[in-house]
């Protein structure tokens, strides 16, 4: 597989530090390690490292306080750092009272906010990493990232198959698991497949509970883990001001990573078309505005829109600013812009969007149809939203 450089942008001014999260083999560590060459690293997936720190956190002080200057050139790197919460309050006083800089590299917060773990006190800046994305790859091949996801380790291997089954099995579900807080891990696994089917819908947590032998309550916390663990986002209804059409409760679910989802939903697509193609795009398209939205700092709003006669627009962004919705199609019909041309009336969006497989763009009326591709030039551009 050939380097691929992320764009995203860790630059700490003098003093300051940083967290950088994201889910299992996104690339922190490789990124880390390219951004920062000179730094030390404590790497708290070596066991002996592990089990060291675990029993006597004020290590870290003791050998960084040996080893002089060089600990004050660049910042030092703890990765995985969620296994030793305890690590933290020696971090803590080393920032202020040494003037170390850190960055604290995890893929969940929550056992540390669970163990009321010292989290700084906004003494670090949060960054986050995502699989890749289309300005990190140039030339996407469409049906290559739906199929194999985006999540390096996977995009651009044969075996991604077997790689993908691996890591739904090994590091999510133990993700999850070593939350400590799953007691019926039976039910856990359910909740996993039956999630993986509704992936994109309407979240019915009832319908889910009953699948999975469970109440509606814990399938709403089982959701909550993914989303602090960043296996998923929770993207609930635009609601700009009242309105009796619109449905105002029920929030949408996506997992991180289209392959992910389509290997829990057992998906293979082997064409441009269809509905299975619809919801991996459209799946597609919601990370790489979320990503966008991060590496930005933009901080808008996605959000969605549907009202109780089932009309829906899959993504508002902004606070209604930009309306898009993602079709499959390669031709878009009138009676596809029915859900855009009724929130145009009722909320007068700046921009209203039809991302899709049609060849050339062009206007209909308010409504601008967009091929994907220069969708997410635009997008990227800082032209759709800011």
């Amino acid at each position: 597989m050939y380097k691929i450089k992320r764009i995203l942008n860790i630059d700490l001014p003098v003093h300051q530090s940083a967290f950088l999260w994201g889910p299992r083999k996104t690339g922190k560590s490789t990124y880390l390690k390219d951004q920062f060459p000179a730094s030390l690293v404590y790497d708290f997936l070596q066991t002996d490292l592990f089990l060291e720190f675990s029993k006597k956190p004020s290590l870290l002080r003791e050998r960084l306080l040996a080893k002089g200057d060089i600990v004050f050139k660049q910042p030092v790197i703890l990765d995985e750092v969620q296994k030793v919460p305890q690590i933290l309050d020696e971090v803590h006083w080393l920032i202020e009272n040494k003037g170390i800089r850190f960055i604290l590299c995890g893929s969940s917060a929550r056992k540390l906010k669970r163990g009321q773990a010292n989290l700084l006190g906004g003494r670090a800046w949060r960054f986050e990493l995502f699989p890749l994305v289309s300005k990190e790859l140039g030339e996407i091949d469409l049906l290559m990232a739906l199929n194999q996801g985006l999540v390096p380790a996977h995009y651009l291997q044969k075996g991604y198959r077997k790689s993908l089954q691996g890591y739904v099995r090994d590091y999510l579900k133990e993700e999850v698991f070593n939350e400590g807080i799953i007691r019926n891990i039976p039910a856990f696994s359910r909740f996993f497949d039956a999630m993986g089917y509704s992936h994109g819908e309407l979240t019915n947590y009832s319908n889910i509970a009953r699948d999975c032998g469970v109440d509606s309550k814990t399938v709403r916390e089982y959701y909550q883990i993914l989303v602090d663990t960043l296996l998923g986002t929770m993207v609930p209804p635009f609601k700009a001001r009242q309105n009796r059409r619109v449905i105002s409760k029920a929030s949408k679910f996506y997992l991180f990573d289209v392959g992910v989802a389509g290997f829990l939903s057992r998906r293979q697509i082997i064409e441009e078309k269809g509905e299975q193609f619809g919801k991996a795009f459209e799946h597609f398209i919601f990370m790489e505005i979320v990503a966008y939205n991060s590496y930005n700092e933009s901080g808008f709003d996605i959000n969605f829109w549907r009202t109780r006669s089932g009309l829906e627009v899959d993504f508002i962004l902004g606070n209604g600013e930009v309306a898009i919705e993602v079709k499959g199609s390669s031709q878009i019909d009138k009676r596809s812009l029915r859900p855009l041309r009724a929130f145009i009336e009722e909320y007068s969006p700046r921009e209203a969007l039809v991302v899709c497989n049609e060849k050339e763009e062009r206007l209909h009326g308010e409504i601008r149809i967009l091929p994907w591709r220069n969708f997410l030039r635009r997008l990227w551009e800082g032209k759709i939203i800011h």
